[in-house]
């Protein structure tokens, strides 16, 4: 995640905390006096999310030489890698959300919840090819980007500890564990095929942490929060080729910023 995005984040967090705590000090009639003592309750969820990767690359990468066949969209008859980095790019995600009361203070969530994005493999590539007409070798070195595709559904199961309410004000902290099926994984794809792209497991189970506030109005409680999800499974798939070959670990990594209905 880009450094602005992660400012901008924490600006919102700041500016909520800093009007809510301003607003906290006048005292106000209470929206949904009784609505925390209900032992459930439901709602759904919106969010914006990037998803990126966290990479591991092979052990003495640049000094690994691949041939043009290891290399199917690469001109050449050689190939180096020097790096390989995560870009992410937006999406968004939808979801329901059903809330267990454990106690004053700790809710059980469980929010299935369905993700679109794309995360960007980017690799920089020193290429040798011996030119037909003069015979000399030509060196250049290019970056080459490769997009993933994802249309994840996500189960997370989540423990929040929340503070005590002010007015109708509350904040919380979360955290738990999530198991996610990319149904847009190219595990599927032919193993004979040298594939364009690395290829990734379906499955991966992820760790969950964050914070969030909520507000209570007069018809229902609105909440926002910021997660973070780091993956525990090594998704790439071992490959003889240059994208999937180069890569020793490939973890995924979630940063989502939701708004909630309940």
């Amino acid at each position: 995640m880009s450094k602005r995005i992660i400012i901008f984040f924490a600006l919102i967090i700041l500016l909520l905390s800093i009007s809510t705590n301003a607003a906290a000090q006048r005292r106000k009639v209470l929206n949904l006096p009784s609505y925390d003592q209900s032992q459930y309750h439901f709602g759904f969820i919106l969010g914006l999310n990037h998803l990126l990767f966290a990479v591991k690359p092979v052990d003495n990468l640049p000094n690994i030489k691949w041939d043009s066949d290891q290399s199917p969209d690469i001109f050449g008859d050689s190939m180096y890698v020097y790096s390989i980095t995560s870009t992410p790019t937006p999406g968004f995600s939808v979801g329901i959300l059903a809330n267990l009361r454990l106690g004053k203070n700790i809710d059980l969530r469980f929010i299935p919840s369905l993700l679109f994005g794309e995360r960007i493999l980017n690799y920089e590539i020193l290429r040798y090819k011996t030119n037909a007409e003069t015979g000399e070798v030509e060196k250049l070195l290019v970056g080459i980007q490769k997009s993933i595709t994802s249309t994840i559904i996500e189960v997370p199961l989540e423990f929040r500890y929340k503070s005590k309410r002010v007015n109708n004000f509350r904040a919380y902290v979360l955290g738990g564990i999530k198991y996610s099926l990319d149904l847009a994984s190219q595990k599927k794809a032919s193993e004979e095929e040298v594939s364009s792209t690395a290829k990734l497991r379906r499955s991966d189970l992820a760790i969950e942490t964050g914070v969030g506030f909520e507000f209570y109005t007069t018809y229902f409680k609105f909440g926002t929060e910021l997660k973070m999800g780091y993956g525990l499974r090594n998704l790439v798939i071992p490959e003889d080729n240059i994208y999937s070959g180069s890569i020793d670990k490939l973890n995924s990594k979630v940063f989502l910023l939701s708004f909630t209905f309940e």
